[in-house]
């Protein structure tokens, strides 16, 4: 089996003494790539001849046929469980802090996941249950738990949810929250608002919508007045660009309106460095948050995210809620046009010039983005709103790929696209995979591939240039900084579309005396 077993397999140092080799140049080193090569005997790796064949095989329609038939296997959602979005949601609250009810790898990889795209440090903690709890049920986690939580981190709230293994089990929150108050692990008026967040159904965005209702069911609880306060409520959704948060309360401010954001997590993913830690970071003042019940409305800027909290305001509240999309020209203005209306106070000419500085830019790269094909994929409203900029463009959605979609998503996006010129050769492929993806974009190219960073795997196999937007964006840094809202925002995702496209042009010219004919300097 082995040919050579007297082999010295152990690297060789190449760099100088003291000086520590990157391992991106240490691991293309002779000694590195032998080893590899040697262990390939125990492996059964097939031949490369025959890895290649089969590669090849996988970009043709035959394959194609076999993927989108299969049934029982998903490879690579573009989606995240449940969890994740409640423990995003919950760290937007005053002094909360994120409690979740199941194993402790759980927990560890959500606050991994959140930290590795945010590059900011993630609390969050664990009921930390095993073998035993799994038989007996988690109470005994929860009631240590609380007590652990309330007594070290002094949180003025603790947001909890669960994980697969409570869901499977059955594990009660509400009763099981009630018991702990009793045996005394956390005060009887302490806040701990609660959802039932398996990780088996739904995605991140059902976790978000799950933990805000019943974040702003707790708080609300017996503060419903005889008059309003004058306050509007604004809610942006599972957004991961922190700039929109600081962008939106501008332009609240412009318009000289009081208002709410329920769930303002900006300092907890973006907090300044000043060399004292701050273990909370949440904006949003529980009080704030308790008398949003009495506000004139609740804005929403993703629809198809929060749509159990938005039935239960309407419900329980009696409260009018909105939905807009202030992402691109047109969504931008028809939100501001309705704060316009609220507030009785004309467009701010500080906003109108933004506007202006926005599509003269759309205006002077229109004829390197007009009639460019584009393959999309993210969560719904994410996705709606980038359609709609990509049109507005003048580009061509050609594959949409949404992995947690649902009917009425699709129907209201279909209409979009039937209303437009560059609509017409779009496709919604609804509850398919990145693998999906790859065979759609082998079989039926595009020019720019629009996603997280998952998509950078596509970007290799089809060398199809990637635009990173969404989440998560692991390898690449500080682009949650930045707005996508309003018309900064979208001057901001212009440049990212149209630059992209210039990078790949380059690229694609940078051979002297070959492919440079059109090398050129000024694009």
């Amino acid at each position: 089996m082995t040919e050579n077993t007297e082999r010295n397999l152990t690297p060789a140092i190449t760099s100088e003494a003291g000086k520590i080799q990157d391992h991106f140049d240490l691991f293309q080193t002779d000694p590195y790539q032998d080893l590899f090569e040697y262990k390939r005997q125990f492996e059964g790796a097939h031949s490369k001849e025959k890895v290649a064949e089969v590669a090849e095989w996988t970009k043709s329609w035959d394959y194609r046929e076999k993927n989108f038939d299969r049934e029982a296997l998903t490879i690579n959602p573009a989606k995240a469980c449940q969890p994740l979005g409640a423990l995003f949601v919950a760290a937007g609250f005053e002094g909360t802090l994120p409690y979740s009810h199941g194993s402790q790898g759980c927990v560890a990889y959500f606050r991994t996941h959140l930290t590795r795209n945010f590059k900011e440090p993630f609390q969050a903690v664990s009921s930390s249950m095993t073998e035993d709890a799994a038989v007996f049920g988690g109470l005994n986690n929860m009631v240590d738990g609380l007590a652990n939580s309330y007594t070290l981190y002094k949180p003025k709230m603790i947001a909890l949810c669960t994980t697969c293994m409570a869901e499977v089990i059955g594990d009660d929150l509400g009763a099981f929250i009630q018991t702990s108050k009793q045996k005394g692990a956390v005060p009887e008026d302490f806040p701990v608002p609660y959802a039932h967040t398996p990780s088996f159904v739904g995605s991140h965005i059902t976790g978000y919508d799950n933990m805000l209702k019943g974040i702003l069911s707790c708080l609300s609880e017996g503060k419903k007045q005889e008059t309003t306060n004058g306050k509007y409520n604004f809610n942006l959704g599972f957004d991961p660009y922190i700039g929109n948060i600081r962008e939106l309360k501008r332009i609240l401010q412009l318009f000289d309106l009081d208002y709410t954001v329920l769930s303002d997590n900006a300092d907890s993913f973006d907090s300044p460095n000043t060399g004292e830690f701050q273990m909370y970071n949440g904006l949003t003042k529980l009080e704030d948050a308790g008398d949003s019940i009495n506000g004139e409305g609740t804005f929403f800027f993703q629809k198809y995210t929060t749509t159990k909290t938005q039935e239960w305001i309407g419900k329980e509240w009696g409260q009018e809620t909105y939905n807009f999309r202030p992402f691109g020209i047109k969504g931008t203005d028809e939100f501001l046009s309705k704060l316009s209306e609220i507030s009785g106070k004309p467009v701010p000419q500080e906003l109108v010039e933004e506007r202006g500085r926005a599509v003269d830019a759309m205006t002077d790269s229109q004829a390197w983005i007009h009639g460019k094909r584009v393959a999309i994929y993210g969560d719904p409203d994410h996705v709606f709103s980038l359609v709609n900029f990509l049109l507005e463009l003048g580009a061509e959605p050609v594959h949409i790929l949404v992995t947690n979609t649902n009917e009425d998503f699709e129907a209201e996006l279909q209409a979009v696209l039937d209303a437009s010129p560059y609509g017409k050769n779009s496709t919604i492929w609804g509850k398919k995979d990145l693998w999906h993806l790859r065979s759609l974009m082998f079989t039926e190219p595009v020019d720019l591939l629009i996603g997280n960073s998952y998509g950078k795997y596509l970007w290799r196999d089809t060398k199809t240039p990637l635009v990173r937007i969404g989440y998560p964006i692991f390898d690449r840094h500080h682009m949650h900084r930045y707005e996508t809202l309003g018309y900064k925002g979208a001057l901001n995702l212009h440049n990212w579309i149209i630059n992209t496209i210039l990078d790949e042009l380059d690229r694609q010219t940078i051979i002297p005396a070959k492919t440079d004919i059109s090398f050129d300097l000024i694009r």
